[in-house]
């Protein structure tokens, strides 16, 4: 039986190899030479596009889908270049909810956000230009060379990221604050799992998923890492919830307490401050058991679902 900080250990080690790794492939995919069919890569839109995507992060998603694709027998190359595709959807996602028709941020990762770095239209395509290169590179061979691994690959970003998922959970956030009639609804506990589960679960459940996917794993396997992915977005936004909350925003790096000031339901909101710690700690324990059919293999996963309950940033 592996040792709780032995695993430790290696989780730490294993977040950190991706984290290099998956910069140096995030660096290459934003290099400055064209490809086919493409007519030329604009200096400052690349530039942009770099500062947002290249501006440092714990990688979290692209490691869920090296983990998982290990897990399944699929190639760490081929995970490499599923885990930037999210990444680069993470990151878009990033600069648009900055700018200031959405969560109007000066400061994202310690940094300024790409709006103030640059300009509010250079943030916009930098962003579009974030996204639309995932599923460029979900299309492309080297990415696994089974169209169909690769058409699953697709649909399954494309759920998560749009309407049914990250895009609609932004819209849900948005309503739920009044934007468009001036109302701040009160939401209910189901109401907020509901939109974070589209808003920040979805694409934590497709760095889970991916892996899956790209190992063309049993059924048994696949839902055993839905299973998982979801129940760690769940922990990941209470815990997310609680940093806003109780957090420090210089070691944040963004600025914290504006929940409670724009009047969101959170899952503190409606658990309050001892409910939620409760939950996410229910919600660890599910995570790690969802793996049992992995075994002793999914202890750094499990030592995953920890880390997100516990990070302070």
């Amino acid at each position: 039986m592996t040792d709780v900080t032995d695993a430790g250990a290696l989780f730490r080690q294993r977040l950190e190899g991706v984290a290099t790794d998956i910069e140096a492939v995030l660096d290459r995919l934003l290099g400055p030479a064209t490809l086919a069919e493409e007519c030329a890569r604009p200096a400052r839109l690349m530039e942009a596009m770099r500062y947002v995507a290249l501006g440092g992060g714990k990688r979290l998603r692209p490691f869920l889908v090296v983990e998982t694709a290990a897990l399944c027998g699929a190639k760490r190359d081929q995970a490499l270049l599923a885990g930037a595709a999210l990444e680069f959807v993470h990151c878009y996602s990033l600069a648009h909810d900055d700018l200031p028709a959405m969560d109007n941020d000066d400061l994202r990762r310690g940094r300024p956000t790409a709006h103030k770095k640059y300009d509010e239209a250079t943030a916009i395509l930098a962003g579009d230009g974030l996204l639309t290169l995932a599923f460029d590179i979900l299309a492309r061979p080297e990415t696994h060379p089974n169209p169909a691994v690769r058409a699953d690959l697709v649909l399954a970003l494309a759920r998560g990221a749009g309407l049914g998922g990250m895009v609609g959970g932004q819209m849900l956030d948005l309503a739920a604050e009044g934007r468009f009639d001036g109302t701040v609804k009160k939401l209910g506990a189901e109401d907020v799992k509901l939109l974070q589960t589209m808003k920040t679960g979805a694409l934590l459940r497709f760095g889970c998923v991916a892996g899956a996917i790209l190992g063309e794993a049993s059924k048994e396997k696949r839902v055993a890492v839905d299973r998982y992915g979801t129940l760690l977005g769940e922990a990941f936004q209470i815990a997310d919830d609680l940093l806003d909350v109780e957090g420090d925003a210089a070691t944040v790096g963004k600025a914290t307490g504006k929940d409670a000031a724009l009047g969101k339901g959170t899952f503190v909101s409606v658990l309050g401050l001892d409910g939620a710690k409760a939950r996410l700690k229910t919600l660890v324990n599910e995570a790690e058991a969802a793996l049992s059919p992995f075994g002793a293999q999914a202890s750094v996963l499990k030592m995953a679902a920890r880390f997100v309950a516990e990070r302070k940033a």
